[in-house]
């Protein structure tokens, strides 16, 4: 069963833990009771929050990431629990034994499948996929022409509109854009904690002051599905992170994909792709498990899911 993402965004709230369920309550009133093994992330998003530190405990023992988001919906910290998988230890030593050569090859396939994605969702946009399409064949082990971000130049501006500028410190389209990352990063980062691996321990990058590293690979090619959400909301006249377009952008996670084995709902894609990389590391495969392209129709469906 998928889990579902909690949002806390108004200040007041009180989070608690009792008989198996997060309570939430406003002051004394209680508000809402959830089963703790139905959640998958819980993002505080209010100033005025408060937790029992066995709400902390319940979540860890349960693998669930709490995201704590500063200004504009960007997350700023990441409660991690001390173990994840039952190999953690043996996986993890893998991902540390991992040469560069090989980490290389892997971000190359991130970037390809990312690529593919941005192709598919300028399909559904009208635009001619072949301007990212045309770079795939140019991405070499590694990326070093950068071929990323040659591919974002040609992607914003037909996407978004022209004049658009990722900017995670604007508002409309970007603020939009930084909780759509944000409900995405939160489910990678469950992702790549229930596959044993370390989160920091990254293939491409490489900030020294960012514990998510590995989780910012593996997000990179599923972000144009987010974007895609996010380009909808915005032709439906939404150019602020409201209670409905929150909804909206978490529930992306359950758009059905397309894979070799047959239609998935993101988030299980996600959770696969990280499965998929402790196995390259283990020496038990060769390549990444990702979706398929996005299908338009299949993106045009889905816009308008509830």
């Amino acid at each position: 069963m998928l889990g579902r993402i909690i949002e806390i965004a108004q200040d007041g709230r009180r989070l608690s833990v009792s008989r198996g369920f997060l309570v939430i309550r406003d002051h004394e009133q209680e508000l809402a009771r959830i089963p703790l093994d139905d959640i998958a992330a819980v993002i505080g998003n209010a100033h005025g929050l408060s937790y029992t530190n066995n709400v902390l405990v319940a979540l860890a023992e349960r693998k669930v990431p709490l995201v704590v988001s500063g200004a504009n919906h960007s997350p700023v910290a990441f409660l991690w629990p001390l173990e994840g998988h039952h190999e953690q230890a043996g996986r993890m030593d893998s991902q540390l034994d991992a040469t560069l050569p090989l980490k290389k090859r892997l971000w190359s396939q991130l970037v390809k499948a990312k690529l593919q994605q941005q192709a598919a969702v300028l399909e559904a946009c009208g635009e001619s996929p072949a301007l990212i399409t045309a770079l795939i064949p140019k991405v070499r082990v590694g990326d070093p022409d950068n071929i990323e971000a040659q591919a974002a130049r040609r992607y914003w501006s037909r996407v978004m509109g022209e004049g658009f500028t990722r900017n995670q410190e604007g508002d409309g389209i970007n603020a939009l854009l930084n909780y759509a990352y944000t409900i995405l990063r939160s489910a990678t980062a469950r992702a790549v904690l229930a596959a044993g691996l370390h989160p920091s321990l990254g293939l491409f990058h490489s900030n020294r002051h960012n514990g998510m590293r590995l989780v910012d690979d593996l997000m990179e090619p599923y972000r144009p599905v987010m974007d895609w959400r996010v380009r909808e909301l915005h032709r439906a006249d939404t150019s602020t992170v409201s209670p409905e377009a929150k909804r909206q952008l978490a529930h992306t996670l359950y758009l059905d994909m397309d894979t070799e084995a047959g239609r998935t709902p993101l988030m299980v894609c996600v959770q696969r792709l990280a499965i998929s990389l402790a196995q390259v590391f283990a020496g038990e495969r060769e390549k990444l498990d990702f979706a398929l392209p996005l299908r338009p129709l299949l993106l045009i469906e889905g816009s308008g899911d509830s």
